[in-house]
């Protein structure tokens, strides 16, 4: 009984004793994640402290360095046309055996672009060929004959003299000599006509061959192998008239059609910048190359062709819409002056009550102070703190100061 009571008494918690020591690990696991977590955060803040402030930017466009043009005095629209431009043929109808040709492709003057089914061409190449030597061999003949009726005449001549045969078998001699002489040249001439028969067999071959009338680029591929070409539309929609269409690229330009109450302000010779409608921000200086003698008189319009001084850029492309803006004559620029740039307006922003504008430079917004001059449609000219080329970046927030770090945004 009393070994049970000790038994229990041994069980129960004395609570007067001191607690155990606490474990250390779990603190520092706490002090581990947060430091991480700190890290982390800062980190993340000075990654986007460097990326900086998403802009987007503008180019500015020098317009009176180098004799450039003034303000816009009329605006027309129009598309790119090509002045060289050709739907390649054969001159003869016949069927594709081969087309080396695709959309896209440049192609160089004399390059092979098709071949049609050559046998007939063949035939009458061959055809000639033997008549050649047909001529040739009766050449041959006539002139073993006429060698010996011309020694038959001299040996008669010699006879009759003698008086050792008769007047006219001499005569006889000398009209088979004569006879001889014009079947050789009667020959000769075959032979030369059969010569030139064959010259022309051969360029009947020759046409076969599809070639590249001048340099450029293929647009459009209209035919395929198996198919009949001819360069005359025979056979209604089952013949082609053509193999493909080649541009050439150095040759597009702009025609726009421009109000008969307005050509007087255009002029041969005067600076134009088109804006295509695909490139927006892209401002092609030019001029005018000619206005058309001619008016519409539907549209109560006159053409005028405009060059472009992009030549050969491959994103200008026959049949793109275009904005053309006719110049006028700029003013002589001072040598020591520096020359004015256009800037879209929405590049201007205001600080301290003074124009600037933010150039990008190694990744931050440069301030400059601007001196603006005229407003030209949804640009503006400075003639003061910006140089042609720079970026400039439009629709400046309030929050954007100099020297803070920037990235171009390509949204």
């Amino acid at each position: 009984m009393n070994t049970n009571a000790e038994l229990l008494k041994s069980l129960k918690i004395d609570r007067s004793a001191p607690p155990p020591p606490a474990s250390r690990k779990g603190l520092w696991v706490g002090l581990i994640v947060a430091v991480a977590g700190v890290v982390a955060v800062l980190t993340f803040l000075g990654l986007r402290g460097g990326k900086g402030i998403a802009v987007h930017v503008a180019e500015a466009t020098a317009v009176n360095a180098a004799g450039g043009g003034g303000a816009s005095v009329l605006d027309a629209s129009g598309y790119v046309v090509a002045r060289r431009m050709a739907t390649v043929s054969a001159k003869v109808t016949g069927k594709v055996r081969e087309v080396l040709i695709e959309e896209g492709q440049h192609v160089e003057e004399g390059q092979v672009l098709a071949r049609l089914d050559p046998v007939d061409a063949n035939a009458q190449r061959t055809l000639s060929a033997s008549q050649v030597l047909a001529a040739q061999s009766q050449i041959s003949s006539v002139q073993a004959q006429l060698k010996q009726a011309e020694a038959d005449a001299t040996r008669y001549a010699e006879l009759v003299k003698q008086q050792l045969i008769s007047r006219s078998q001499f005569d006889q001699a000398i009209a088979a000599r004569d006879a001889l002489r014009a079947q050789l040249s009667t020959a000769t001439r075959n032979a030369e006509v059969a010569r030139d028969g064959l010259a022309i067999a051969d360029n009947g071959v020759d046409n076969t061959i599809v070639r590249a009338p001048f340099s450029g680029v293929v647009i459009a591929k209209a035919a395929q192998v198996g198919e009949i070409i001819s360069p005359l539309s025979a056979g209604g929609g089952f013949t082609r008239t053509g193999i493909g269409t080649i541009v050439d690229m150095n040759s597009l330009e702009v025609e726009v059609e421009v109000g008969e109450s307005y050509i007087g302000r255009v002029q041969p010779g005067m600076a134009t910048t088109t804006v295509l409608n695909a490139y927006q921000d892209w401002k092609i200086p030019g001029t005018v190359i000619a206005i058309i003698p001619a008016a519409d008189r539907g549209k109560a319009t006159v053409k005028v062709r405009v060059a472009l001084s992009a030549k050969g850029d491959s994103r200008i492309v026959p049949d793109m819409g275009a904005r053309v803006s006719f110049l006028e004559a700029a003013k002589p620029v001072p040598t020591k002056a520096a020359p004015s740039v256009l800037i879209p307006a929405t590049a201007i922003a205001e600080r301290d009550g003074k124009d600037v504008a933010f150039v990008v430079i190694d990744g931050k917004a440069v301030q400059r102070a601007l001196t603006l001059g005229r407003s030209l449609g949804d640009d503006r000219e400075v003639t003061l703190g910006l140089q042609g080329g720079e970026q400039v970046v439009l629709d400046a927030p309030d929050t954007l100061t100099n020297g803070a770090r920037v990235h171009i945004s390509q949204e």
